[in-house]
């Protein structure tokens, strides 16, 4: 565990074309389809999406009356705004996982999807996540599995040096990390949710496969198998729903001024606290929020809240 770790940066990638729309991934992308729609509460308030990207997953959360759009890099944030548009119910901030600027328990909702594999520091960034959800929010984090069939039968077969039965995650390439379920379980529960319901995703993820079945057959097959991740978890992708329980059974969080849940969810500045100092409300000026108590500034750009460095 370290204080400050280290961000994986997707600033100027085209991993939303290279990787989903002409990478042949859309069995992938049903599966995880098929999965959010089993998981997701039918409607909600404000729901935060973190590593939210070019935006791929954000129409799927149509029952919520609100949308706040989370990554660290502003390209794709730009890139979902060509996407969905701008809109009173998508909000784009650019900001680190590690030190989110919301106030505490703001959201009823939150998702982490083909995120939580580039975290160095798993429990950190799910305590942040946890600080800013309502105690009974729903969130619902997908990881990838340590403790796939592939990996199990390559290490039996000694082709691999990485024991996927063991908890500590593995960083198979750099900022790439895959988690034993029994590790990340123990992780929500110690930062204070409680698990609802557990799916595995992409049972027949082979190249092989996808290339000779069709799409809609083999995601159709996978839509079958999910169910079996209350039993067991032997999926490269595992999909959770979480409940967030109450403050008293968490430790407290060192911090400042905090505003209420009660707060009006039409006053989007009303959402935010300096990520720094933690100091809330920040005031708005005309192209940055300033924070009173740290006087640092947060650029305001074509519609992105950029909370990831001070400007001058």
């Amino acid at each position: 565990m370290t204080d400050h770790p280290p961000v994986c940066d997707y600033e100027g990638s085209d991993y939303q074309a290279s990787f989903w729309d002409s990478g042949g991934r859309e069995y992938e992308d049903r599966c995880e389809a098929i999965a959010l729609k089993h998981l997701l509460p039918k409607s909600g308030g404000l729901l935060l999406e973190l590593g939210a990207g070019a935006g791929r997953n954000t129409p799927r959360y149509a029952g919520f009356e609100r949308v706040v759009l989370l990554d660290y890099s502003r390209t794709q944030l730009e890139q979902a705004q060509a996407r969905l548009g701008r809109s009173d119910r998508t909000i784009y901030v650019a900001a680190d996982v590690y030190s989110l600027p919301f106030v505490d328990s703001l959201f009823d909702a939150a998702t982490m999807i083909r995120t939580l594999h580039h975290m160095a520091d798993a429990p950190k960034a799910l305590r942040q996540v946890r600080s800013v959800l309502q105690p009974g929010a729903t969130f619902i984090l997908e990881y990838a599995n340590k403790q796939n069939l592939k990996a199990i039968l390559r290490y039996a077969l000694r082709l691999q040096d990485w024991n996927p039965f063991t908890l500590e995650p593995v960083e198979f390439a750099k900022l790439n990390f895959d988690f034993h379920p029994q590790a990340v379980r123990g992780w929500l529960t110690d930062v204070g949710f409680a698990n609802q319901k557990t799916l595995t995703v992409s049972h027949f993820r082979l190249g092989l496969l996808k290339r000779l079945v069709p799409t809609s057959i083999l995601a159709g097959m996978d839509s079958l198998f999910q169910w079996t991740g209350a039993l067991w978890q032997i999926t490269p992708s595992v999909f959770v729903r979480c409940k967030a329980v109450g403050r008293d059974s968490i430790p407290p969080r060192v911090g400042r001024n905090s505003i209420p849940p009660s707060i009006e969810q039409n006053d989007i500045l009303s959402y935010f606290k300096c990520p720094e100092c933690e100091h809330a409300p920040l005031e708005e000026k005309k192209s940055y929020l300033a924070c009173p108590s740290c006087k640092r500034k947060w650029a305001v750009r074509e519609g992105i809240y950029d909370f990831r460095e001070t400007i001058h």
